[in-house]
């Protein structure tokens, strides 16, 4: 008896899920170029990005958020970049000049600069990939009945929409913004 609890016990243990244990970096300011220098730091250590957060936090006033990490199903090293601008058109080519460079959309949020003024900013990762396997489509407007008449279109395009903000652009104000990709 004594030997079959022994047999079923150590099966028992050896059948018990495997964890990798994870490992997560915060980091937190108001300056993008920062926020891009921090983050390819992480990167170069293998921490991998997994959110983002614009606004106020109760310490550091008005910052952006990354939250990144490293273990799990995490391998490998990654480079960033921030695309910030306040004019849509400008991101638009600055997101179709990083895909062709193989960085593929992340996250999205809005930056308030020291002088008041607000940027869309979208965070951009390259692993190991050549070139990106994406296009990307960005839709800005202000009327949420324009913005369901543009998606409409790109989506017939076979674009899917990977994130929204709500930003003031340097022409249209506060706009929404939607940035959307599809594979090649």
């Amino acid at each position: 008896m004594i030997k079959q609890l022994t047999f079923v016990a150590a099966v028992f243990v050896m059948s018990a899920p495997a964890f990798a244990q994870v490992d997560y970096k915060v980091l937190a300011t108001a300056k993008t170029s920062t926020m891009e220098k921090e983050m390819n730091e992480a990167g170069a250590a293998g921490y991998k990005f997994v959110a983002v957060m614009g606004g106020e936090t109760a310490i550091g006033g008005k910052e952006v958020v990354v939250l990144m990490q490293t273990g799990g199903d995490v391998t490998g090293k990654f480079r960033y970049k921030l695309l910030a601008t306040n004019r849509t058109g400008t991101m638009q080519k600055e997101m179709s000049a990083a895909a062709l460079d193989g960085y593929d959309y992340v996250g999205q949020t809005v930056f308030e600069s020291l002088f008041g003024g607000e940027e869309v900013v979208s965070i951009v990762e390259r692993g190991a990939a050549a070139e990106s396997e994406y296009v990307y489509k960005l839709v800005a407007t202000a009327k949420t009945s324009t913005l369901q008449k543009e998606l409409g279109e790109i989506g017939r395009d076979g674009f899917q929409a990977l994130g929204m903000t709500v930003g003031k652009t340097a022409l249209g104000g506060n706009e929404l913004v939607v940035i959307a990709r599809k594979k090649k």
